[in-house]
């Protein structure tokens, strides 16, 4: 193992908002020696087996990352990049009619990766609605706690300082839930972004997903031969574990990495 690898083990684990799940007692590894899993005590929850992507060693944290987080940076770079590519193909085309059958070489490829992309995004959505769901409940189960100690405290059941701690606790606890709803919704922001109805509207009259699929198949009868099919690149669902844990980035509505740390750092540094 790596000297970061090795770094994980004995480390408190807080999630990217502030809360904290355990503690690292171990790692699981593959013959070659790369991790697999971290092993995270949880107390009454019991030892969990965290993929090695999921975390990331953050001063004397370590911080993991909701899949839903990672599995919507890979959405948004690679269907960011997909739809520049196909801007990019039909401005060749309208440009040189000439290249049409070069053109017809490749469209099969990027047919298929935008069918793919559009499954996997209604996938990461679903699964985005399902989390805002379960912080809706915890946040309905805090508020009902916090206003159950006010009752006590007003009933002389308990003292104001024991009030005071139900109150500092929930408070916080509130704030972790409303940074990752805050997240969750700018993430669907950027989706919807990508989307047909909301792609850059100067560069053409229709939108690009129209667009290509209209292009495309316009190409695909104007061959005199069937050709070969290229083979759709690798797709989103594929998970191969990276050779290093990933660091959290901020996305663009494009796709692209945007240059400054998320502010999710700021916020862990001072839990």
């Amino acid at each position: 193992m790596s000297k970061e690898e090795i770094e994980f083990i004995g480390k408190q684990v807080k999630d990217m908002y502030g809360t904290y799940i355990g503690k690292v007692i171990g790692t699981i590894t593959d013959i070659d020696g790369s991790v697999q899993t971290v092993g995270v005590d949880c107390g009454s929850e019991g030892l969990k087996q965290i993929p090695f992507e999921q975390l990331v060693v953050q001063g004397a944290f370590v911080i993991f990352i909701p899949r839903w987080r990672l599995d919507a940076q890979r959405l948004l770079r690679e269907k960011g990049l997909t739809l520049r590519r196909i801007r990019a193909l039909i401005d060749i085309v309208s440009e040189n009619d000439d290249m049409k059958e070069d053109a017809e070489l490749i469209h099969e490829k990027y047919k298929t990766k935008l069918l793919t992309l559009d499954e996997s995004e209604k996938q990461i959505k679903d699964k985005l609605e399902q989390r805002l769901a379960e912080l809706d409940g915890q946040l309905k189960s805090i508020r009902m706690l916090r206003f159950d100690a006010k009752l006590q405290n007003k009933s002389n059941e308990i003292s104001d300082a024991k009030y005071e701690s139900v109150k500092t606790h929930t408070v916080e606890i509130i704030e972790h839930i409303e940074h990752e709803r805050s997240e969750i919704a700018s993430i669907q922001r950027r989706i919807t972004d990508l989307s047909v109805e909301n792609l850059d509207q100067a560069q053409s009259p229709k939108d690009v997903h129209s667009a290509a699929v209209s292009y495309l198949g316009k190409v695909e009868n104007s061959t005199s031969q069937p050709k070969t099919p290229v083979t759709a690149g690798e797709g989103v669902g594929n998970s191969n574990p990276p050779s290093s844990a990933p660091k959290p980035v901020a996305i663009g509505a494009d796709g692209e990495e945007e240059p400054q740390d998320s502010d999710w750092l700021k916020r862990i540094s001072s839990s």
